[in-house]
């Protein structure tokens, strides 16, 4: 618990036009910790996680992850820290026109010196701790199934064998099977690869098996960030109402039936 942050979000202001999204968000996760993003629907998770990683400016603030000031960083160091984090979005973001395989392929050949006769091998090794099955390397993205996607675009995000894991909404859209299951590999991917996660979900079981830490975002900030059971104790209608309203009784047995998380 004493790690020292992976992740440092530190007073971001995030603006549309006329409208404030995020007023002074802060929080950090430490080394080797699942951190959970969770907040009503316009409270900016996912554009906070875009900004996080490089990919919207915020109007102020700052973000480090790794040691590098994102925002104040040179093309050079933000290629490299890209190279040391890898990013799930919700619906996958897979190349369409490419086969799984040549998926995976593509931050190997693009971000690393991967002579070609060794390509090959370490495809087919994060397909397999994806959990694919060796034919699905050269299926296309459109015949896969929803989980089967999802997979495809984790193994693509180890390619590089990062440092940290971002996951937007991992087990939207899936089946409540499929879904455990994209949770119970990434847990496991968690403890083998001793990866930093920071996941957006409101998906109670993802939550509940998956993280050590929460954030809550609600009214622009970060209202509460610490173990889940700390979250759930705290005062305010948004932590009331999503753990202690009508899914209330089903956190309780969460808790119970995943002890690390208290």
């Amino acid at each position: 618990m004493n790690a020292a942050p992976v992740i440092e979000v530190d007073s971001i202001v995030t603006r549309f036009g006329m409208q404030t999204v995020h007023d002074g968000v802060s929080f950090s996760v430490p080394r080797g910790q699942i951190a959970a993003i969770i907040g009503g629907s316009g409270s900016g998770k996912s554009v906070l996680v875009r900004e996080i990683i490089g990919l919207l400016r915020p109007a102020a603030g700052r973000v480090r992850v790794l040691g590098t000031d994102v925002w104040n960083a040179s093309d050079e160091e933000l290629s490299a820290l890209r190279r040391r984090f890898g990013m799930l979005f919700q619906d996958g973001a897979l190349f369409s026109s490419l086969t799984v395989a040549q998926n995976v392929a593509t931050p190997l050949i693009e971000h690393a010196a991967v002579p070609p006769d060794l390509l090959g091998p370490l495809v087919r090794l994060r397909i397999a701790l994806a959990g694919l099955p060796v034919e699905a390397a050269t299926k296309m993205p459109s015949e896969l199934s929803g989980g089967m996607r999802k997979r495809a675009a984790v193994a693509r995000a180890l390619a590089l064998e990062p440092e940290v894991l971002f996951l937007d909404e991992p087990t939207s859209g899936l089946d409540p099977i499929t879904a455990r299951a994209f949770d119970r590999l990434l847990r496991f991917l968690c403890d083998d690869l001793s990866l930093t996660i920071l996941v957006v979900t409101h998906d109670l079981d993802t939550l509940y098996e998956l993280s050590t830490r929460v954030a809550v975002l609600a009214e622009q900030r970060v209202i509460i960030s610490g173990p889940p059971k700390d979250v759930i104790a705290f005062t305010h209608p948004f932590v009331h109402e999503f753990f202690l309203g009508e899914r209330g009784q089903r956190a309780m047995e969460l808790l119970r039936e995943y002890p690390f998380a208290v």
